[in-house]
């Protein structure tokens, strides 16, 4: 619901609030710069000064106002002709005109109404309410998504779109909100639907009937710093019952023009000095600093309305559509998704489609929005639950075991829930399982025990789903076909060989770019955006199951580049071992955002060994910017597997490479990329405790060695593995 809140709006008004938004930002800038050009009054200066000089330089002077910049203008007649200026108040002389400028009223008459009177006023309006009906509930999705108010800053996850969309939003949205307020409030007291609340003395019965005094003989005007003057309306020339109007911060009142004598005053009500405060926070008057600011938030709208039109249409096409999802309070099954990538909606898609095809009322949605008081019909809710990284929850699941472990008690709804990873991997379905623990801990009742699918297996899917039919009493066949990404045909250009000597044949495979088309460029999807560490799905012949590898190159080396190493009876790696130059393979791209080496000049400790080396490679070799980075390679035998040994002398000699340790495990004396770092511990401990960041790829059995060896190392330092993760200062692409 609240994403629907979010989209439609959005989508609809995207051209008005655009306008809102640019123009908006455009008019912040007067206010900073009337206030920098604008001669300012010199400190204790008087009105009843500053009055007798204007009236010395324009005998017909009618009117002194003073902006909240500080700007001072007056107005007169001079035989009959009217006239204003900017006053220099040192010397009471005009100095530059008063009207505002042709690009400044051009802007103002297109913010407030389209140059379409009040029509225009309407519609900007609703684009007003449309800005914030969208900040408000931008806001709750980001709460959300990230697990909670409390983690508001968290590192947003996902495609480059729709991180930038959630970054700017975290800036900008509470100038959003305050913008779109304060535009509702003045176009409803522009149209009288809120009481301007000015308050003015009563005009005085009787006054003296003297004429002529000057300013600067008036009492009153002689204690009133100009700092607080707001106007000062003179006398209607010839009339002895007229009287000066003074307005200042503190009120308004009515002078006798021939005594200078108080004659009445009010001061301002509660509404009066709200309506102020609105402008002065809308238009930036008086606070041309807090208008700047404002205005580059304002900015961010039609950043975010881009990036938000590409995350939509990117949701489209990575989510599939479920055809009638029930309403969330009147469905008999509440199907929850905690997906990453997307794969997981799919699994969703079919289990939704069979459910109600067997005539159950179903409703999916993601983890996310897990709120048991909407699931007032519930009889039963299934959680599909992926892992993201080492058993953290995917994006869509952000927040659901915080508000699972806060609720004073669990629903009184059996629960199944099912797990999604790869059994290769340390961490296999460990979100699941902490679901699961989660709600045994708060006796939530059971409809199925814990269940796992690996690698997005159709049979497990199958099976699993055989279970829930005859816990449900229904016959239930769940037959799912995954559905892959877009994919591309890539060409391989060339090959390196290695390990055939120590029985271990393991090729460098450079595959050609493919052709991209403008759209591709645009929004980065398929392979025109990609780092090393990204990872390449393979679809090998013959199987419809994609085999992932982690890149070696990034997309602005020219090339598509993978280390494969071939395995016993290994479809995809025998398949790609054998390839030759003019050969093609269909694959696709995956984003990997959890291995990265950062940003910032911080020296990099890249460790790996194998195969592992690959995106460890691509990293080094786009080092442009010569950021210290130590390598720590194990390999077998130098002669045989010293992958990229070619070119590590280049990198070193273009400063890209720093060190590089090697460990040599067939050799005379065994030695692994552990025994390594170990014999380094002295630098190694320096570095990290100057901020080094620490990246690990390569086999499992290796990580959990390097992660002991440097749990070791850092003992006396006070830090672990742990730490350094939570830091972000830690991160492992393991196989």
């Amino acid at each position: 619901m609240l994403r629907r809140l979010h989209r439609w709006p959005g989508l609809v008004a995207l051209a008005l609030v655009t306008i809102l938004g640019l123009s908006g930002a455009a008019l912040s800038v007067f206010p900073a710069a009337e206030r920098i050009a604008a001669p300012q009054a010199e400190p204790g200066l008087t009105v009843a000064t500053l009055a007798d000089r204007i009236k010395a330089a324009y005998q017909g002077v009618e009117q002194i106002r003073r902006a909240p910049s500080g700007r001072i203008t007056a107005y007169w007649f001079d035989q009959g002709a009217p006239g204003a200026a900017v006053i220099d108040p040192a010397t009471g002389q005009g100095v530059v005109s008063a009207d505002p400028s042709t690009a400044e009223r051009w802007l103002t008459n297109l913010h407030r109404s389209l140059f379409l009177g009040d029509r225009g006023r309407i519609a900007m309006a609703a684009g007003a309410a449309a800005m914030l009906v969208l900040s408000l509930f931008g806001v709750a999705m980001v709460a959300r998504r990230v697990g909670g108010w409390r983690h508001w800053f968290a590192r947003a996850r996902g495609p480059l779109a729709g991180r930038l969309h959630v970054e700017i939003a975290r800036i900008a949205v509470a100038g959003l909100v305050l913008s779109s307020a304060t535009a509702l409030w003045m176009t409803a007291s522009t149209f009288d639907l809120v009481p301007d609340g000015a308050a003015m003395p009563f005009f005085p019965a009787e006054v003296s009937g003297e004429t002529g005094a000057a300013p600067g003989r008036m009492p009153v005007l002689r204690q009133t710093p100009v700092a607080e003057l707001r106007e000062l309306s003179f006398p209607y020339p010839g009339d002895a019952t007229d009287v000066l109007t003074l307005s200042t911060d503190r009120g308004t009142g009515y002078l006798d023009q021939g005594t200078g004598a108080l004659l009445a005053w009010a001061d301002p009500t509660g509404w009066e000095r709200v309506t102020e405060t609105v402008y002065m926070l809308h238009t930036g008057q008086g606070a041309a600093t807090l208008g700047v600011v404002l205005g580059l938030m304002a900015l961010g709208v039609p950043a975010m309305g881009a990036t938000g039109v590409l995350v939509w249409l990117a949701g489209g096409r990575g989510r599939p559509r479920i055809r009638g999802n029930a309403p969330a309070g009147r469905a008999e099954t509440i199907l929850l998704v905690g997906s990453e990538g997307g794969s997981t909606w799919g699994f969703a898609a079919t289990l939704h489609a069979a459910l109600t095809e067997a005539g159950q009322s179903v409703h999916v949605g993601p983890m996310s929005g897990f709120a048991p008081e909407r699931h007032a019909g519930a009889e039963r809710i299934i959680l599909l639950a992926a892992t993201y990284g080492e058993g953290a929850a995917p994006a869509s699941a952000k927040g659901f075991l915080d508000r699972l472990r806060t609720l004073d008690r669990a629903p009184d709804i059996p629960l199944a829930v099912l797990g999604f990873g790869d059994r290769s991997f340390p961490a296999y379905c460990a979100f699941a399982r902490a679901v699961a623990q989660a709600a045994k801990a708060r006796a939530w009742p059971e409809l199925l025990p814990l269940d796992t699918i690996d690698r997005q297996s159709p049979q497990d899917f199958a099976r699993w789903g055989r279970g829930l039919g005859e816990a449900l009493g229904i016959g239930l066949d769940l037959s799912h076909e995954p559905a892959l990404p877009a994919t591309e045909r890539l060409t391989l250009v060339s090959r390196r060989d290695y390990g055939a000597e120590v029985q271990a044949p393991t090729a460098i495979l450079r595959f050609a770019l493919p052709r991209m088309t403008l759209w591709q460029r645009l929004v980065g999807a398929g392979f025109a955006r990609f780092q090393a560490g990204d990872l390449i799905g393979i679809l090998p012949e013959g199987s419809a199951v994609p085999r992932l590898y982690s890149l070696a190159s990034a997309r602005r080396d020219g090339f598509v580049e993978i280390v494969v190493s071939k395995h016993p009876g290994g479809l995809c790696s025998g398949q790609l071992t054998a390839l030759e130059p003019g050969d093609t393979v269909t694959a696709f791209l995956r984003r990997n955002p959890g291995f990265r080496p950062g940003r910032g000049r911080a020296p990099l400790i890249l460790i790996g060994a194998g195969t592992g080396i690959g995106p460890l490679a691509g990293i080094t070799r786009g080092n442009a910017r010569r950021r210290p980075i130590h390598l720590f390679f194990g390999m077998r035998h130098p002669e045989s597997d010293f992958l990229y040994g070619e070119d590590v002398p280049a990198w070193q000699d273009e400063r890209r490479l720093t060190r590089l340790v090697t460990a040599i495990s067939r050799g005379a004396r065994p030695h692994y990329v552990q025994d390594a770092l170990r014999g380094d511990a002295v630098q190694i401990a320096q570095l990290v405790r100057d901020g080094t960041r620490v990246m690990v790829c390569g086999g499992r059995d290796m990580a959990a060695g390097v992660a002991d060896a440097l749990a070791e190392i850092l003992a006396p330092s006070g830090l672990t593995p742990a730490v350094l993760k939570a830091e972000g200062r830690y991160v492992e692409d393991v196989y």
